[in-house]
């Protein structure tokens, strides 16, 4: 088979080139409105679908019947995907066709799944970056010191201050962050309702200082703190883009001195590590960050325990 270079079609070619887009369309649907999955992943999964069918397309004069799919087209299609997709992409995207198949196979518009039994290239375990301490004390004091010296708006500077503190203050990830209305935060016991993947609710403990922002910035510049209200907003009272936080991060990353290729994944990925550094255990801790699976959550010890050896390494005269 040759190999074809693969790309997503434009909306104005979609149809000539890909006339499963309607399965795909009802499968994408599925994901958003039934499995309650991300908008990232739905469109992530998409276009693994897209890639795969308009390769297929290109190696044989297929019929559209998902039953003549075999595997040995699915191992050449693997094996081409590798040249250009890391081993993560390459392994999401199976998952993603092989989730559409399935979905095929309950509505008995295919026999067989062919991604199934697949050996796919293992993906090297990476530790999560983090910050440390003094590090999220330093990036956190950035808006506190625009602030004191009248560096930037206030509305902003206070605003900043609020994203700053409740994504690290409660672990909690981007899109639950700017999707955070005032009716969602119980100030009194410092705790915010956030919805997180899958649309399940949890309770994150957000802290005082977080509490005293969002108290300040509610009385002095919030245009609407009705219970529907977003909290996290632009000077116009728009609820703000996961986008613009990351962009806001960046900006007092570099304030701090900080690479600025840390995300705001990262702070949350230092809240847990702290909380464990400090005696938290690892059930309590998968439950702030509404990890289904404990093994999701077991990453952060293999922090905490591989900093402990390079202290004692660097410490002990037997290391």
């Amino acid at each position: 088979m040759g190999t074809a270079q693969v790309s997503e079609p434009t909306d104005s070619t979609r149809d000539q080139c890909f006339p499963e887009h309607a399965l795909v369309d009802l499968f994408v649907d599925h994901l958003s409105l039934e499995r309650r999955l991300s908008d990232y992943t739905a469109r992530n999964y998409r276009h693994a679908l897209v890639n795969f069918f308009v390769w297929l397309r290109s190696q044989v004069d297929w019929p559209g019947d998902l039953n003549v799919i075999s595997k040995t087209f699915v191992r050449s299609y693997l094996v081409e995907e590798q040249r250009r997709l890391s081993r993560r992409t390459l392994r999401n995207h199976v998952s993603g066709i092989r989730m559409f198949f399935k979905f095929c196979m309950e509505r008995k518009l295919a026999d067989r799944n062919p991604f199934l039994g697949l050996t796919l290239p293992k993906v090297a375990k990476t530790l999560p970056k983090f910050l440390t301490v003094r590090q999220a004390d330093l990036l956190l004091f950035q808006p506190i010191k625009l602030i004191e010296t009248d560096a930037l708006e206030p509305f902003l500077a206070w605003r900043d201050r609020i994203v700053l503190e409740i994504l690290y203050g409660g672990g909690v990830r981007v899109s639950e962050l700017v999707g955070l209305n005032y009716g969602d935060l119980d100030l009194r016991r410092a705790t915010a309702r956030v919805t997180g993947k899958g649309n399940k609710q949890r309770l994150c403990p957000i802290g005082e200082n977080a509490v005293h922002c969002v108290r300040h910035f509610r009385s002095e510049f919030a245009q609407d703190a009705s219970i529907h209200a977003p909290l996290i907003v632009n000077r116009i009272g728009k609820r703000l883009s996961v986008r613009s936080v990351q962009t806001l991060l960046k900006k007092y990353l570099r304030m701090a001195g900080l690479p600025d290729d840390l995300t705001p994944h990262k702070l949350r990925h230092s809240y847990a590590t702290h909380m464990l550094d400090n005696g938290a255990d690892l059930r309590s801790v998968q439950e702030l960050l509404g990890h289904a699976n404990l093994s999701t959550t077991q990453i952060y010890t293999h922090v905490t325990v591989a900093r402990l050896k390079q202290v004692h390494a660097q410490a002990h005269p037997r290391a």
